[in-house]
């Protein structure tokens, strides 16, 4: 697995748009998330052409958005790449990436939600990439977040201590306020407690694995594709998955979790982990909790794999920072993960 290149003050961060035209429409919003790149954490930015692109424009344009991340790996004074916001139709730039010039300059790649379908794709041939905040959704909340999400981008992007435990955020929220209203911009909806932490619905062991997954729904456009891991790969895996805002019912992600049981996978790989499901209230979230337990443990008989429930990434905030291709540990006996090494050269 390609480690990248790591990142520290001054690094030079391209910012890209390869979903959805989201900076065009609410300006205000994007620049936000720029500004806190730059002041909290000293970065230096480039937007690349498609950043704030209309979302007609980039819609007709997957060319156009797959060339700004060939563009931005080709440029040897990049160090990394952002997005700027997730969407619903990034598998249309696949067939444009230049994989081989992508692979042979490994860098920084980070985003989610729809993003998972380069990122996981990436992962998959080769190198490691990072499912964590985007410019308009993560960064640009960042003042009015738990000060742990700093601290925590902070030790995952410039510092060297590992293993690296992640702890779970004292609380989220599940969105934020109207991105129409200028004068209530970064602000998050109503914070929840966290009390509970991650949930352990099995395992009682520690075990070890590179992880790999994304939004469960967008990792369903690429089922049957070429750009879907063959056999090999899921050995020693742990999956990751999280759900999307257009908030799909337990049952629907019990639909998509079941074919990876029927797929092989789950009896191969070394751990589950589930990101909190953004806006589900406790009656679903048991639902949810039930169903993936049953399809897991009952229904394919994989009754030794932990299953972690309720973990600080996906589409509520505060957003851990995950490397798919990190290796991972899992104690079940203490309730807790770690990223075991650096993701970074």
């Amino acid at each position: 697995m390609n480690k990248v290149r790591r990142l520290k003050e001054n690094s030079k961060i391209a910012i890209i748009s390869p979903s959805n035209g989201l900076p065009f429409l609410f300006p205000e919003n994007y620049e936000l998330g720029i500004k806190n790149l730059k002041e909290i954490f000293n970065l230096d930015i480039v937007e690349m052409p498609t950043a704030r692109m209309s979302p007609e424009e980039l819609y007709k344009s997957p060319e156009k958005r797959a060339k700004d991340i060939n563009e931005a790996f080709k440029d040897n004074s990049i160090d990394g790449i952002i997005t700027s916001i997730g969407g619903y139709e990034s598998v249309r730039i696949l067939e444009y990436l230049d994989l081989d010039l992508i692979l042979n300059n490994p860098k920084f790649i980070m985003g989610f939600s729809d993003a998972t379908t380069f990122l996981s794709y990436l992962n998959y041939k080769g190198m490691i990439t990072f499912y964590g905040p985007s410019i308009m959704a993560g960064f640009a909340q960042l003042q009015h977040l738990p000060v742990e999400s700093i601290e925590h981008i902070k030790s995952i992007m410039f510092e060297e201590n590992y293993p690296y435990k992640y702890n779970s955020y004292p609380m989220y929220t599940n969105g934020y306020k109207d991105w129409n209203n200028k004068d209530t911009i970064g602000e998050c909806t109503e914070f929840c407690s966290n009390e509970d932490g991650y949930m352990f619905l099995q395992g009682d062991k520690i075990t070890e694995g590179l992880l790999w997954g994304g939004c469960i729904e967008v990792l369903e456009f690429l089922k049957g594709t070429k750009y879907w891991p063959d056999e090999k790969f899921w050995n020693d895996k742990i999956l990751f998955f999280e759900t999307s805002e257009e908030k799909p019912s337990p049952q629907n992600v019990g639909y998509m979790l079941r074919n990876y049981g029927t797929q092989g996978i789950l009896n191969k790989v070394k751990g589950i982990l589930f990101g909190r499901p953004k806006d589900y209230n406790e009656e679903e979230k048991n639902e949810l909790n039930k169903i993936v337990f049953n399809i897991v443990n009952f229904e394919f008989g994989v009754k030794d794999v932990p299953i972690i429930m309720n973990v600080d990434s996906g589409h509520t905030d505060p957003k851990i920072i995950l490397p798919l291709g990190g290796r991972m540990k899992i104690d079940s006996r203490k309730r807790e993960i770690y990223l075991m090494e650096s993701p970074f050269i």
